[in-house]
């Protein structure tokens, strides 16, 4: 049985060494074993944190064709390609013909004979895998310290061409004055007889020989988030691709490859191109070369063994579902109430004082569409923190302290010129045939703060109005249309929107409170410095994500009740209440008792949730009459 040190510095050991078992046995199922073999010894306890992530560690510090993991989201998908997955090559040291295993390589170590008879062509499919956007750095912090590879500077590979690592390419990562850029499909066989020499061992590529790049300078990794850093990797899948969806966030256990041989083909093809064949040029663009194929330097390539999908991304907590791990949830449930309790004096504080505000925040915060209704997603609850202050850069600081809470979020300046000058939404660009990301492609539960106090007068031009528009299409519907040029395409999303403005938002929302300050605006900076322990700020990253992720249900007995406590509110005026009311007190009931860790509603909490909802509508009554026609 293969030692740790074996399949994790060696999986390819691992697998031709059952490719080679397998010889004798054609009906041996090797392939799934090799993938089961794999699983098994991840499940180990802790085996997972041995195994060196792509996130974590600069590209030049991991060993070539080793196990590593990658945390990401996948950006974009190609079309399937073709490769060797068994080739018959001849062996240096005895000159004699042998079958090769491909699956899993790009390129191949031995000269290849082509015995049509003795080859046999597989088929995998390419994802374009980014970090999860937003992604804060407390998160990326715990999850490097909660590592136990071990890993030096890679002396066995040299790349020849870019010899930065992700973190040190400042281009790569400048997305205000780059455009962004990437793809979607990739076109399918090409030629399988190119090779690249090298003394008397040729290096000749398994898969059908993708063509490459343009100098790094022309590269964009094509991340969602402007400022964004880290790699981006091209993640190769055999089996059960369509699994997948686009925007999955997933972390990857696969074979690194990131062979010099990958780039040098691409400088052969690229300076090539004005030669090539027409019939083949017009399958795969000059634009389409460049950006289906970049640098192994700088996007990697990952041969997927196994794949996690990753229902949060909280280091925190247990990898698995929390119904999976009843002691974790039990001991949590049962601290639940007390964290919360100290959850509200902190955001009281931040909010100026504001109780009421600091419990609507904190539901907000554990808001999740649970599931959907024809077209309308229930459990979403989009805050608009109205009444805010422009003083002391207020809204960034209240930015700052949700950004220490939750495990992803972004921050939009909703500006005239980030309105008129950002990409909110997808696009597709048909010419280099890949997904152009754009800021509202995000991972579930993604906390997106808008600023509305940014606003300025001023017009706002076509792009303008199409992102706002995708911004009220988010909020409403929780859906992004991605723009495919010639019809918009639909994708679902699950992102937490919190509007921070003066008045009421221009965007619509499923509650509004206004903010009371109780602070007077020339103490605002001293007020604000208070920070919480790091052991606090972690029990309440801790609870913010459980509450997320429990269960809920109403029994038949408290849906009658609510039933008949609706219908005596509406008996002296039926204006009073409507079914949009009656809906969002239901919202408020449902957070509210997630957040005291009950996973039903009580009686206490219906009643909880309609006091507190009167005290809001209240509030918003005063304020109406205070400002006029504006709540």
């Amino acid at each position: 049985m293969p030692s740790t040190h074996d399949w994790i510095d060696n999986p390819l050991g691992v697998v031709e060494g059952m490719f080679a078992a397998s010889q004798n046995n054609p009906n041996s199922g090797w392939e799934a074993k090799a993938v089961e073999f794999f699983k098994e010894h991840l499940k180990e306890k802790d085996s997972h944190t041995l195994v060196p992530s792509l996130n974590d560690v600069p590209l030049h510090y991991l060993k070539p064709n080793s196990l590593v993991k990658f945390r990401c989201l996948i950006q974009d998908m190609f079309d399937p390609e073709y490769y060797m997955g068994v080739y018959e090559a001849v062996d240096p040291s005895t000159k004699a013909k042998v079958q090769r295993c491909g699956k899993y390589k790009d390129v191949t170590d031995c000269a290849v004979e082509f015995n049509p008879m003795n080859t046999v062509t597989a088929e995998r499919q390419t994802f374009y895998c980014v970090p999860i956007p937003g992604e804060n750095p407390w998160v990326k912090e715990s999850c490097a310290g909660s590592s136990q590879a071990r890993v030096v500077p890679s002396t066995s590979y040299a790349p020849t061409r870019q010899k930065r690592s992700y973190e040190e390419d400042d281009d790569m990562d400048d997305m205000d004055t780059q455009p962004q850029k990437q793809r979607e499909t990739h076109t399918a066989p090409q030629s399988q007889t190119e090779q690249h020499g090298n003394g008397d061992c040729k290096r000749r590529e398994t898969e059908a020989p993708s063509n490459q790049t343009a100098p790094a300078s022309h590269l964009d990794l094509n991340f969602p988030l402007p400022g964004e850093k880290g790699p981006s990797c091209l993640v190769k899948v055999y089996e059960d691709w369509d699994s997948f969806k686009l925007n999955d966030t997933l972390e990857v256990f696969g074979i690194l490859s990131v062979s010099p041989a990958l780039s040098a083909l691409a400088e052969e093809k690229d300076a090539s191109s004005s030669l090539l064949d027409p019939a083949e040029s017009l399958m795969e663009t000059a634009e389409e070369q460049r950006v289906h194929s970049p640098p192994a330097s700088l996007v990697p390539r990952l041969h997927m063994l196994h794949a996690r999908p990753l229902p949060h991304n909280n280091p925190l907590l247990p990898a698995a579902t929390l119904q999976d791990n009843s002691a974790f949830l039990s001991s949590t449930l049962s601290e639940m109430a007390s964290v919360r309790t100290e959850l509200l004096t902190y955001f009281t504080h931040i909010l100026l004082g504001d109780a009421l505000a600091a419990e609507y925040l904190i539901l907000h915060l554990i808001s999740d569409v649970y599931s959907r209704r024809d077209v309308l997603p229930l459990g979403k609850f989009t805050l608009n923190l109205s009444g805010c202050p422009t003083v002391s850069s207020y809204t960034e600081r209240v930015y700052k302290i949700i950004q220490q809470l939750v495990p992803s979020s972004f921050y939009l300046g909703m500006s005239l010129q980030n309105m008129n000058q950002m990409r909110l939404v997808p696009k597709k660009d048909y010419v280099a045939n890949r997904l152009v990301s754009g800021a509202l492609q995000l991972a579930r539960n993604t906390s997106l703060f808008l600023d509305e106090t940014q606003l300025e007068q001023g017009q706002l031009d076509t792009t303008g109005v199409h992102n706002v528009t995708a911004l009220g299409n988010l909020i409403s519907w929780q859906k992004v249309d991605y723009d495919f040029n010639y019809h918009q395409m639909e994708f679902p999303c699950n992102i937490n929107v919190l509007i921070a403005s003066e008045g009421r938002s221009l965007l619509p929302s499923d509650c509004q409170i206004h903010l009371q300050s109780q602070v007077a605006p020339t103490h605002m900076e001293e007020h604000l410095s208070m920070q919480p322990q790091a052991s606090q700020l972690n029990k309440f990253r801790m609870y913010l994500s459980v509450a997320r992720m429990l269960d809920y249900s109403i029994s038949d007995e408290m849906t009658k009740s609510v039933e008949d406590d609706f219908v005596d509110m509406r008996k002296d005026d039926p204006q009073s209440v409507t079914a949009e009311d009656l809906h969002r007190m239901l919202v408020v009931a449902r957070l509210l008792s997630l957040s005291l860790g009950q996973t039903t509603l009580s009686r206490d909490s219906w009643l909880r949730a309609k006091h507190m909802e009167m005290l809001r509508r209240s509030r918003m009554e005063q304020q109406k009459c205070v400002n006029g026609n504006e709540p």
